[in-house]
């Protein structure tokens, strides 16, 4: 794993790549779910990862994330999952990121209003790899919601 303290990059420099590098992150894995690119998640989370993702359980490894993800939004017609006013610290090879949300989830349904609009924030810890920042473990805050929730049901 390489390290910031290994490169010849000056500190204030580093911090700020870093810090576009890590918001690139929290980009990427919504171009991943609202493209339905399941496989880009493995750009997004270590192996290992875990996460809260307003299911009851932990998640426990990047496979029963990206299972998890699909579940809910691979019966939705389209998606777009919007992100900002990020924070992001960084110490070494280990930081952490914040952001808030807005989902919106489509799907036609017999009944019913198409839409579920989600809000709340993702609270990230994330490490840096050989291939780049990605996220250790997540959990999604929802702060609040308004729409059909049958949207997201299979």
């Amino acid at each position: 794993m390489s390290s910031a303290a290994d490169t010849h990059t000056d500190p204030v420099v580093q911090r700020l790549l870093d810090e576009r590098d890590i918001v690139a992150l929290a980009l990427r894995y919504c171009r991943a779910i609202d493209t339905k690119n399941w496989e880009l998640l493995d750009d997004v989370f270590v192996p290992e990862s875990t996460a809260q993702l307003g299911s009851p359980a932990m998640l426990e490894g990047r496979d029963a994330i990206r299972d998890r993800i699909r579940t809910a939004l691979e019966n939705l017609d389209d998606s777009q999952h919007l992100v900002g006013n990020h924070e992001v610290t960084v110490d070494v090879d280990r930081g952490t990121h914040r952001c808030y949300l807005q989902a919106q989830h489509i799907r036609e349904l017999p009944e019913g209003s198409p839409n579920l609009i989600i809000a709340g924030r993702y609270e990230d810890e994330v490490v840096r790899t050989s291939a780049g920042w990605r996220i250790a473990h997540r959990t999604l805050v929802v702060m609040w919601t308004e729409g059909n929730p049958a949207v997201t049901v299979r």
